[in-house]
């Protein structure tokens, strides 16, 4: 299981009296940790920092262990930072200093110095604070006392997201043709992803499937359609088309599972070899946690697993949508968001159907595909763009909503949401962030989540909802 290593900081001056407090301290505290956090991620304690060598051999504890997501630092004692900053400085996976002391109210009748020097929180934990900054570490804080709900919610989530950063500096991604022709937002620097958040953006040929699919044997495809079977509708008697879809997703599985790759993306301008765009075959992988991105777009199909891994264990869904087309009615606009094919089963808010229908783009047979409606709730939409000198997260507030009316001759998967604070600000801030039209939306994670992610990959973040205004337009547009 990943864990989080537990790093408590002190001095030698205090004597071996109170570093043996500290120990203990600190040992009961990661128990209690261990015992409420169980589910999301196991803490590990190590040596108590009270030298510079103490400090550096615990940060390469942390370092060679691959097992370990990020490290969580606490200052029981006065811990004069100095002798921090030769580990920090190897330091390269997300820390969370935690800013509480071991006992949760002031002993007002029995309070001495001796109790003084050895709970100073208030203490080290300014001066730790300050060499995090000094050194431009991003880190998260998380204030409180350690039982209280609220601290081991904010230690539930850095642990998420620590989770998410460790997937994503081990996420390959693998292209299968190049970015769609002219498209600019969908496009980007794929060597500074890789620098960034340790995405190996590799291409291949489609013909890697093609050749893989010819070879998939019919009790492959059988098994497969009877997992379709199992999960969908069946809503078509073109059986062909469903089973070579099925003939897809078995060759990209394989394909997958041989290059240790997390997710893909392709492009209807290039298919050479398939009869079909892929369509049934991306939907149930998504639902199975690969990520995605048409036309080329690699960094949303990166950002879309590096998504769904943070929002493991949670409810609600997460997962790849385009934007495609307005209802403007005053006061009540709506955006249809779908895509020609690809939008995951797990936003189904009722069981999909499979269902053949022509697509009206790429030339190729008519496709398999999943037709649903989407599921309702809060939620957000996210997405990742390159501005030349920086990458760029913008994170907009949305609420997931049902569809007004019938769409009898609309045969995609959609999804309806309503954007935040309304429609005009929106939609006009996503426009001047430079926002994509390819995003993830997530009823799963929230704000939070996002601006912690931006925050421990130094990544610029813009942020909409029912705090932005007309005047932010301004900021954004710069």
């Amino acid at each position: 299981m990943e864990k989080l290593y537990f790093i408590v900081g002190s001095q030698d001056l205090y004597g071996e009296e109170c570093l043996r407090q500290v120990a203990a301290d600190a040992g009961e505290m990661t128990a209690f940790l261990n015992s409420k956090l169980s589910d999301t991620i196991r803490i590990e304690l190590l040596p108590t920092v009270i030298t510079s060598e103490t400090c550096v051999k615990d940060i390469r504890k942390v370092m060679d262990d691959d097992d370990c997501a990020g490290v969580i630092t606490w200052m029981h004692t006065f811990s004069p930072a100095k002798m921090w900053i030769k580990g920090l400085q190897e330091l390269r996976k997300p820390l969370l200093h935690l800013h509480t002391q071991a006992n949760e109210r002031l002993p007002y009748d029995a309070i001495d110095m001796d109790f003084m020097n050895l709970n100073q929180s208030a203490h080290g934990d300014r001066e730790f604070g300050y060499i995090l900054a000094r050194l431009h570490i991003p880190h998260e804080v998380v204030a409180g006392y350690y039982r209280h709900e609220d601290v081991l919610d904010g230690i539930r989530r850095f642990a998420q997201v620590a989770k998410a950063v460790r997937f994503s500096h081990n996420l390959r991604v693998a292209t299968f043709g190049n970015n769609m022709r002219d498209v600019a937002v969908t496009d980007g620097n794929r060597l500074e992803a890789e620098i960034r958040y340790g995405w190996e953006i590799k291409y291949w040929g489609i013909g890697e499937i093609a050749d893989r699919s010819a070879k998939v044997t019919d009790d492959e495809i059988n098994a497969k359609m009877e997992e379709y079977s199992e999960k969908y509708t069946m809503a078509t008697d073109n059986l062909d088309a469903v089973r070579e879809q099925a003939r897809y997703e078995v060759a990209f599985e394989k394909f997958i599972r041989e290059n240790g790759c997390s997710a893909f993306t392709d492009t209807f301008q290039d298919l050479f070899g398939l009869r079909q765009l892929p369509g049934l075959a991306a939907q149930d992988l998504m639902a199975k946690g690969v990520g995605f991105g048409p036309e080329g777009d690699y960094k949303i199909a990166a950002l879309s697993a590096v998504l769904m891994k943070m929002a493991e264990g949670r409810e609600g869904a997460t997962g790849f949508i385009e934007d495609y087309t307005y209802d403007l009615q005053p006061g009540n606009e709506l955006e249809l968001a779908s895509h020609m094919l690809e939008v995951p089963a797990s936003f189904a808010a009722n069981k999909p159907e499979i269902q053949v229908h022509p697509l009206g783009i790429g030339g190729k047979d008519d496709p398999a595909r999943l037709v649903f409606d989407g599921v309702t709730g809060d939620g957000i939409q996210v997405t990742l763009v390159d501005m030349g000198d920086h990458f760029r997260i913008i994170c907009a507030d949305v609420e997931l909503v049902k569809q007004p009316e019938q769409m009898p001759k609309l045969p995609v998967a959609r999804i309806m949401y309503r954007h935040k604070p309304d429609f005009q600000t929106g939609t006009a801030a996503w426009c001047y962030a430079g926002g994509a039209h390819h995003s993830v939306i997530s009823t799963a994670l929230d704000r939070a989540d996002i601006e912690m992610f931006a925050r421990l990959t130094g990544t610029e973040l813009i942020t909409i909802g029912d705090d932005t205004t007309r005047e932010d337009l301004r900021r954004f547009s710069c």
